[in-house]
């Protein structure tokens, strides 16, 4: 793709939007920070936490992300690592690309091309979340990975799984599978495979969205940053409500999957996440592409 002239953010355009951003992030992130303070924990949100490393300081810090260039003698990040200042005698900061590549070109790479191949694939709905069904199949309650009781109990749950086919494509659904549960999964999914299976229906590739933002890091631009993190939540709440957990004491209602309208509309949520992931995944695509075709330039 040919490299478009930077966007050059004068003092006030950037101060606001890192506002924004900043208070955006707080909001994003309030409940969590209040339950690590009094010391408890939610299963659906606070997972994601752990699962993506996730640091509510780190996520609240604006990144104009590449091709966007900050004017004024108090830019933010001037001086920090993979942030240059001009030659052009203006001093504007901004995303130092070769550096960027030459610490993170695999990764840039790697995440393009995983990308690009999930969004080619037309989207499979309807695997109902199995994949967390599949996680406590034919196991004892002190085996389960989450501190919740199962809504229809060890025998009804096994019986979920032996009803209903599983498609699971996703390696780190997968890989939490029991033994019982992996032969009954059509497909194998290995770390390998994962750009030859990854569809963008999957709830997990759509969280996964929030793993290749934040591994692109000062790359990607706040807004989209932050536009994966609500759709993550917005994903794993479907997943734990179509789980084989019982979520009403966190105040959410089941999506019962083992009846027709559960299973209704479990297709119908999923489809609109995949919808919302969509344009989110291009630009992400496209952060990789500028970063490598500003390379190919140089």
């Amino acid at each position: 793709m040919p490299v478009a002239a930077p966007t050059v953010l004068e003092p006030a355009e950037w101060t606001a939007a890192a506002a924004e951003h900043a208070a955006r992030a707080d909001e994003l992130t309030a409940a969590h920070r209040a339950r690590r303070a009094a010391g408890v924990r939610h299963p659906i949100e606070d997972f994601l936490v752990d699962y993506y490393g996730l640091r509510p300081g780190r996520l609240r810090r604006w990144h104009p992300g590449v091709g966007v260039r900050l004017a004024g003698p108090d830019a933010p990040h001037d001086g920090e690592r993979w942030y240059r200042s001009t030659s052009d005698g203006r001093g504007l900061v901004e995303l130092d690309t070769p550096a960027f590549l030459s610490d993170r070109g695999s990764t840039v790479g790697y995440v393009r091309h995983l990308l690009s191949a999930t969004a080619s694939r037309p989207a499979h709905t309807g695997c109902l979340g199995l994949h967390e069904w599949a996680m406590v199949y034919r196991q004892d309650d002190p085996l389960r990975r989450h501190d919740l009781p199962l809504r229809l109990g060890r025998e009804g749950t096994d019986a979920v799984v032996e009803s209903h086919p599983i498609r699971c494509s996703h390696i780190d659904a997968f890989r939490f599978f029991t033994p019982q549960a992996r032969p009954l999964n059509r497909l194998q999914p290995t770390r390998e495979t994962q750009p030859d299976l990854e569809q963008p229906g999957c709830l997990h590739a759509t969280m996964d969205l929030l793993k290749w933002a934040m591994s692109l890091g000062p790359a990607v631009p706040g807004d989209l940053l932050l536009d994966t993190l609500e759709l993550a939540f917005a994903s794993r709440r479907l997943d734990m409500q179509a789980s084989p957990y019982d979520v009403s004491s966190l105040g959410e209602r089941a999506v019962a999957i083992e009846t027709a309208e559960g299973r209704a509309e479990y297709v119908e949520r999923q489809r609109g996440l995949a919808a919302r992931a969509a344009p989110l995944r291009r630009r992400l695509i496209e952060v990789c592409d500028l970063l490598l075709a500003t390379e190919r330039a140089a």
